[in-house]
């Protein structure tokens, strides 16, 4: 078991989610399910308590809490993406199966998870400061989804 996982809640669907992001993600998998040995506030016993999965190598756990509390903004993955195929494979796949697309990046998935799918060319257009830098941030503000090839041009200016 790793030192530090991260442990994301689920209303009752951790599995079905994290399946979703092995399948999705190179280095990801579902590595156990933990089923509930005795009835819990949200279950009964033999529901699926944990699940113990990895994305793109981050160790996780998800957990079958209930509709107790719900995912927010506050955490994200971020996943950096290599060239618009790539970009446009996982923000597809997240927003065509269930989720939600908002700005900037960013979507949610169907169990509301959020996920920044940031393209390495606009992290390196934006590292590279000045007025590079200002042009990209200001076309990335206008966009759902990251097009590559209009932060590049942004960049150029």
């Amino acid at each position: 078991m790793a030192k530090n996982t991260i442990c994301i809640w689920y209303d009752n669907d951790a599995e079905a989610a994290a399946r979703f992001y092995a399948d999705l993600f190179p280095d990801s998998a579902v590595k156990a399910v933990h089923r509930a040995p005795s009835d819990y506030p949200s279950g009964k016993a033999g529901d699926v308590l944990t699940v113990d999965f990895t994305v793109v190598g981050v160790p996780c756990m998800g957990l079958n809490g209930g509709a107790a509390f719900k995912q927010s903004e506050a955490f994200s993955f971020q996943i950096a993406t290599d060239d618009q195929e790539e970009t446009d494979r996982y923000w597809d796949a997240i927003v065509g199966n269930g989720g939600q697309e908002s700005a900037c990046g960013w979507c949610k998935d169907r169990w509301g998870v959020s996920w920044q799918i940031t393209p390495r060319a606009l992290t390196d257009a934006l590292a590279a400061g000045g007025a590079e830098a200002k042009r990209a941030f200001e076309a990335m503000m206008e966009m759902k989804k990251i097009d590559v090839a209009a932060i590049e041009a942004a960049r150029r200016g």
